[in-house]
């Protein structure tokens, strides 16, 4: 039998289908909108909102990664920024567009796996993720990163939301080896602020904290089982 020399994008490939939730997974999950899941209210996360009413980040263009229904891919738009918002579920984009034409506001809703997203180098002032970090196994954090950096502007912003550890909503308690060996991400891996410190030590942090707790009556979303984090991409520019 002839040996097969993979390359390294084939081995991401391998390691993606080894521990990946297939598209349909996704599929199936926003099929049901009536289903009690906190983060289907379409509002936007308390974070987010927070940054822009503090004036610590500036309107602009972003990418939203893993935008879902599009709640906070929405509220950008109202606030003027041109969006792009992605997300590999063609029901969860269905979704989010009809919220978008109920507003009448435009976002530039793309279908496709983050790592198959071509780029434009230096294009964007934020890079906002919501909820995708925390689903993505420990080999695809080099891509993430470069995915980020590519797309960011210098001295622009990226802002992620995920899992703190031991979560009511998930956050698996594991080391990155403990994944592979389970060959599961448990339903989402947790963090810790040091942890986030250190795998995008590429980064600025701005802030790093716990998500607030909002009430049902208050227009934004909030859970404390989530962590939140704001960095600066310090990139030179050349």
């Amino acid at each position: 039998m002839k040996e097969t020399i993979y390359n390294y994008n084939q081995l991401m490939l391998m390691l993606d289908e080894f521990l990946r939730e297939p598209t349909l997974f996704w599929d199936e999950f926003y099929s049901d909108r009536d289903k009690p899941v906190p983060f289907f209210e379409n509002a936007p996360d308390e974070n987010l909102v927070a940054y822009l009413d503090e004036g610590l980040i500036s309107k602009g263009k972003v990418l939203e990664l893993g935008c879902g229904p599009g709640r906070n891919a929405i509220y950008l738009a109202e606030k003027g920024w041109e969006v792009d918002a992605v997300d590999l579920s063609e029901t969860s984009l269905e979704w989010a567009k009809e919220r978008a034409q109920e507003k009448k506001l435009h976002v530039k809703f793309i279908k496709e796996n983050i790592f198959d997203l071509d780029v434009e180098k230096g294009t964007y002032d934020l890079v906002y993720d919501s909820g995708c970090f925390h689903h993505i196994a420990p080999h695809r954090r080099m891509c993430y990163i470069n995915l980020i950096r590519k797309a960011l502007k210098p001295e622009r912003w990226f802002a992620i939301t995920c899992f703190v550890k031991g979560g009511r909503f998930g956050g698996a308690e594991m080391t990155d080896w403990e994944v592979y060996r389970e060959k599961s991400l448990k339903g989402g891996l947790g963090f810790t602020e040091e942890t986030l410190k250190k795998i995008f030590h590429q980064f600025q942090p701005i802030q790093i904290r716990k998500m607030k707790e909002t009430a049902d009556s208050e227009p934004v979303f909030g859970i404390p089982d989530l962590l939140t984090a704001l960095f600066r991409y310090k990139r030179s520019i050349s």
